[in-house]
């Protein structure tokens, strides 16, 4: 099935242009939505869950956020691929920009309506931070970011709700625990999956938990005006 979208050029606040992917609502407009990648880039994955908001009525905007280092990354799941990923959005790129280029990605939308946020893995990571951090958003959900147990002592400017996979190795549980704790305002829902449950491209896909997981937030978008 062809996107149903199409990448654009952007200027970000440090004046660097990337490429965002960008999809119009489809039937009645429920709001803005800027959904952050994980660390393998906008693939064809990340275009299909934008094609897929868009279809419930948001206009979507997904910026790839490592096209300074990479442009036009879409890296697949194997291990060198993965590893190459990683060293980007470890030691190459700076995360206070990924939640720089949400900010600026939210801006665009805001004067159209409510926006949200979503994001997996790293993008997960981002979400949490910019719901923490940046101004504008109606509603957050954040998918297995890992560094979310690190960036807990941060407190949600807007309702948030986080996503984890009880079998996910790279996120202890103990580190969940933490955030539940610091936080039980914001509901932390944690599926029978591992790590990255929500791509069907991945070893680790668990398609009831993805479901679950849509619903709920879509359920939240809804509940904050979207």
């Amino acid at each position: 099935m062809p996107a149903a979208g199409k990448m654009i050029p952007m200027t970000m606040s440090d004046g660097a242009t990337i490429g965002v992917y960008h999809v119009e609502p489809q039937g009645p407009r429920r709001g803005g939505l800027v959904l952050i990648q994980e660390i393998f880039g906008v693939t064809e994955h990340i275009r299909e869950q934008c094609d897929a908001y868009a279809a419930e009525g948001y206009e979507v905007l997904a910026p790839a956020i490592f096209d300074r280092e990479a442009p036009g990354l879409q890296a697949s799941y194997s291990a060198e691929d993965r590893q190459m990923a990683l060293k980007i959005a470890r030691e190459a790129h700076p995360f206070d920009l990924s939640v720089a280029d949400a900010q600026t990605c939210i801006d665009t939308l805001k004067g159209k309506g409510p926006v949200f946020l979503t994001g997996y893995c790293y993008g997960g990571s981002v979400t949490w931070a910019a719901a923490c951090r940046c101004t504008g958003l109606s509603a957050a959900s954040a998918y297995y970011g890992s560094m979310i147990p690190k960036l807990a002592s941060d407190n949600p400017r807007c309702p948030v709700i986080l996503h984890f996979g009880r079998h996910d190795q790279s996120i202890p549980l103990a580190g969940v625990d933490r955030v539940k704790a610091m936080h039980p305002e914001v509901p932390v829902h944690v599926y029978d999956a591992g790590h990255g449950f929500n791509s069907d491209r991945r070893s680790d896909y668990h398609e009831e938990s993805a479901q679950l997981a849509r619903r709920r937030t879509l359920e939240l978008f809804r509940a904050n005006g979207g």
